[in-house]
């Protein structure tokens, strides 16, 4: 087998490995990746702007609004306008939105962000240079990505 092959596998692999978790975080939230990761973000966060969220998960504003849409229709998420600047509105999870993110599966990506953290200095660039590389060979730089590992597009489905 050739190495380009065995790395098409590998990458497969990833993808793969992606897919089956965000159907079973589906199949048990009911929530996309990226929606529980929204979820996440607004927990972490005390009473953020949808702004706030977007430079936190590197989203654009519109996508965050989507999500945050979708969140507030499953009454996950509750929005505050600001007594003192009425343009502004704060976030919050909702009762049921705590009780889905305490028992909603944790996220893949930090389950790989603790093996990632394990790893020597050295070997943590020198995966993030190939991954980066993989991405560049790709013509991928550009693609406005989360730091959310999730398939498909990176805008969540409409609201049912």
């Amino acid at each position: 087998m050739e190495k380009y092959e065995q790395l098409l596998i590998s990458l497969r692999r990833v993808i793969r490995a992606i897919d089956i978790h965000s159907r079973q975080l589906n199949k048990l939230s009911g929530l996309t990746e990226l929606t529980a990761y929204g979820d996440e973000k607004v927990n972490e966060l005390d009473a953020p702007l949808a702004k706030q969220i977007a430079q936190e998960i590197n989203l654009s504003a519109a996508t965050v609004t989507t999500i945050i849409d979708r969140l507030e229709s499953r009454n996950l998420v509750i929005r505050t306008r600001s007594e003192t600047d009425k343009r502004k509105v704060h976030l919050s999870l909702s009762e049921a939105g705590e009780e889905l993110l305490s028992g909603s599966p944790k996220p893949l990506q930090e389950h790989f962000i603790k093996h990632y953290q394990n790893l020597e200095e050295w070997e943590q660039s020198q995966l993030l240079s190939a991954v980066e590389r993989i991405a560049s060979m790709m013509d991928a730089d550009e693609i406005d990505a989360a730091p959310v590992l999730l398939v498909g597009q990176i805008q969540p489905e409409v609201p049912q």
